[in-house]
């Protein structure tokens, strides 16, 4: 039994590692890829993990794209001074809650690829997503190095918000003077915007996820811009196309009147050198008559019998 109990606790966890990667695999919910972020970056620590300094975690390779750091804090440290995970600003008089003595805080930067699942999670009708999404969560840290069973608690910003600068983020330029919006997906499935405390500067006053947005035009607008494009184009290619085949109809015309007149003329002068030939004589011409000729008849003369 003692030989067995090993071999169970490696299959156990070669069975759980399975099923956390085909979960990954098939993510299509924003929630699910919070809950599979917290369970590896859980299993990366170990009781050498360090109170105040930020690690990297590695995610599988079906989870690439996906950027994670962690780091641990006392509540009241984090009450007291605050403290800048990555993108992430927070001020004096923090408050976590329920903490009861340490609190890990997991941020997360999904990149642009694993960002489109919000698209199919909330409702970002007429918006566009122009950086990627970042989230900020926090987790009971347990006592003694003991992470065996995490779960959620809050950040509060009551007095200072906290900043999100997505400067080093965002490839989003305000070149024809845009000013994208501060975008927060709620856990209830609900996004809120807010206009930006600077460029590229949002502000929130509890954890969540975050991204930068801009209008997008609607897509029946896309749609007649289209059409009022085709439009133009196709009369373009048929007034050219008409211009053409109007200029081969002159042609025609023109050819068939020519030689219409040509025919016209040559009959009026078949018909006139039949009725009256014309004759070389030395070097000019003249006109003769047609030579003909009269029909020989029988002359009867009276002759008076001979006597």
């Amino acid at each position: 039994m003692g030989s067995l109990f090993p071999l169970t606790l490696i299959i156990l966890a070669w069975a759980s590692s399975t099923l956390m990667r085909s979960n990954a695999q098939g993510v299509k919910s924003s929630r699910l890829l919070d809950l599979l972020v917290r369970d590896y970056t859980f299993k990366s620590l170990d009781k050498h993990f360090r109170t105040g300094t930020l690690h990297s975690v590695h995610l599988p390779t079906n989870l690439s794209g996906i950027r994670v750091d962690t780091i641990r804090f006392r509540c009241g440290s984090l009450r007291r001074y605050g403290a800048q995970v990555k993108e992430f600003h927070l001020g004096t008089g923090v408050t976590v809650h329920p903490c009861v003595e340490r609190v890990i805080l997991i941020r997360q930067n999904l990149g642009y690829n694993w960002s489109s699942i919000y698209y199919s999670n909330y409702n970002l009708s007429g918006h566009q997503l122009v950086s990627p999404v970042v989230g900020l969560l926090a987790y009971n840290a347990g006592k003694d190095g003991n992470f065996s069973n995490p779960f959620e608690i809050g950040i509060f910003a009551r007095e200072k918000p906290i900043k999100i600068d997505f400067t080093n983020t965002t490839n989003f330029t305000n070149a024809e003077g845009i000013m994208p919006l501060c975008a927060s997906f709620e856990g209830d499935g609900k996004m809120t915007l807010a206009n930006s405390a600077s460029p590229h500067v949002c502000l929130a006053t509890r954890h969540g996820h975050f991204g930068l947005v801009i209008e997008s035009a609607p897509e029946e607008q896309y749609r007649k811009r289209e059409s009022q494009w085709k439009i133009a184009v196709g009369s373009t290619i048929g007034a050219a196309l008409g211009a053409f085949l109007l200029c081969l109809l002159v042609v025609a015309m023109f050819v068939r009147v020519k030689k219409k007149s040509r025919m016209e003329e040559m009959e009026r002068r078949a018909y006139e050198e039949e009725a009256l030939q014309v004759s070389m004589v030395g070097h000019v011409r003249a006109p003769t008559a047609s030579v003909t000729r009269t029909t020989p008849t029988i002359e009867h003369e009276y002759l008076p019998p001979y006597h």
